[in-house]
Formats: C-alpha cells, sequence, structure tokens
C-alpha cells in the first residue's frame, strides 16, 4: 500500500465517516479514487487534507468532505443519469463515474476540460462524456437528467436545469452570493418543487447565461475554502 492510499483512506475515516458521511458506496468510491492526480504535482502532498485547492485558471479543486456530502445529497443507485456542471480537475466526475450509470460533463474553460480528459483517460470510463459549453443552462439536448451537480455558486437557481430534471430528479447547487453561498437541494416533483438548505459553503462563481454574468471578482472567490 502506498503513502497515498495510506492518506486516502485516513481521509475517508477522518474526513468524511467522523462527520456523518453514512453513503457506503460513496465512501468506496472517495477510498478508491486517487485525489493527488487531479492537482498539480507541487501540491499533491496536500491533496487528502481536508481543504480546497486550486487547478489553475482561478478554479478550485473542493475539499473532500464536500465532495462526498454532495454526492451523497444526490443519493445515487447506480442506475442514474447525471449532469455535472462545473468540471473542473475532474475529480468529481471520477466519483460520479464510480457511482452513476451515466455522466456528462460540462466545463466552460477549454485548458480544464483538456487537463482533466488527460487524467479521466487513465481511468478508462465508458460512462462518462466532457463537454465544453455555458453549464448554467444545462444540457437541454439530452435531458432529462435523474440527477444534477452543480460546483459553482450561482446567484439563484437556473430554471433551465429544474426543467432537466426528471420527476424525482435531484439538483444540488450552491445558491447566494459571488464568495459565499448555502448548499441547496432541489427535488422535482409531478406538481412542483422541494427545497431544503443543507449547509453553508463557497464556491467559485457559476458564470454564464443563467448565472453570474461575468467572471469579475472571481480570483476573490476562489480564495475560499469549499
Amino acid at each position: 500500500m502506498s503513502r497515498f492510499d495510506l492518506l486516502r483512506r485516513r481521509m475517508v475515516e477522518e474526513q468524511l465517516v467522523s462527520r456523518g458521511i453514512k453513503d457506503m458506496r460513496v465512501l468506496s468510491a472517495m477510498k478508491k479514487i486517487p485525489r493527488h492526480l487531479f492537482v498539480e504535482e507541487a501540491l499533491q502532498d496536500q491533496a487528502y487534507r481536508d481543504h480546497a485547492l486550486p487547478i489553475g485558471a482561478r478554479q478550485t479543486i473542493s475539499q473532500p468532505f464536500m465532495v462526498a456530502f454532495m454526492t451523497e445529497a444526490l443519493a445515487l443507485s447506480g442506475k442514474e443519469k447525471v449532469l455535472e456542471i462545473g468540471m473542473g480537475s475532474g475529480y468529481q466526475t471520477a466519483i460520479l463515474a464510480e457511482l452513476a450509470a451515466e455522466v456528462i460533463s460540462i466545463e466552460r474553460l477549454p485548458v480544464l476540460i483538456e487537463k482533466a480528459r488527460a487524467i479521466l483517460d487513465q481511468f478508462h470510463y465508458e460512462n462518462v462524456r466532457l463537454q465544453l459549453a455555458d453549464g448554467s443552462i444545462g444540457w437541454e439536448k439530452e435531458s432529462s437528467f435523474d440527477a444534477i451537480l452543480v460546483a459553482a455558486g450561482a446567484p439563484e437557481i437556473p430554471q433551465a436545469l429544474v426543467d432537466q430534471l426528471d420527476i424525482g430528479g435531484r439538483l444540488v447547487i450552491p445558491v447566494g452570493g459571488r464568495s459565499s453561498q448555502v448548499l441547496k437541494k432541489i427535488v422535482k416533483e409531478k406538481y412542483g418543487t422541494t427545497e431544503t438548505a443543507l449547509t453553508h459553503c463557497a464556491f467559485v462563481p457559476l458564470i454564464g447565461a443563467s448565472g453570474w454574468q461575468s467572471a469579475k471578482s472571481e480570483t476573490d472567490a476562489s480564495n475560499h475554502l469549499h
């Protein structure tokens, strides 16, 4: 067992299990996926610590607990089609690929999507597709989705994402200001939606037609842990 394997196991026990993550499939995926491959080589020794890390282009990889917390909130059984918005380094994408039947991941920054593709190709996932697009408006051509995960903070819940959920589908999204938000879970029902506030968080801004209109202040937001 390598040093990184030991650090990853410790991460799961000390940061996830001890803080209430109970979904065994989520814990198994977090124990399996080598998070250090998704960060810069100079930061690999920090990969299993309980904080976010920069990945370039003023973006960050979320802290392990937040990845697990958001994933658990989606309540995936393994049969779902999932839309991920804000792929970043591809770490969350890999976790979702372990837990869902199909994952479509959207990223707006070409440099990140190319870096993530190179890493994800090592895992030979046949159930993942990466798209370069404005994730704030979702991916209508392939809706409806059983679950949507948004890894960037939106000023409000984009109606396009709610529209692209199947009945019973779950949307997990940070909503609020540019530098701090409340993580919300929206469940689409036959005659409406239910909304639950899960926890406070701080993500980089969701830039796009149904998000923030410019990248202004992204630098400040990317310095927050999430």
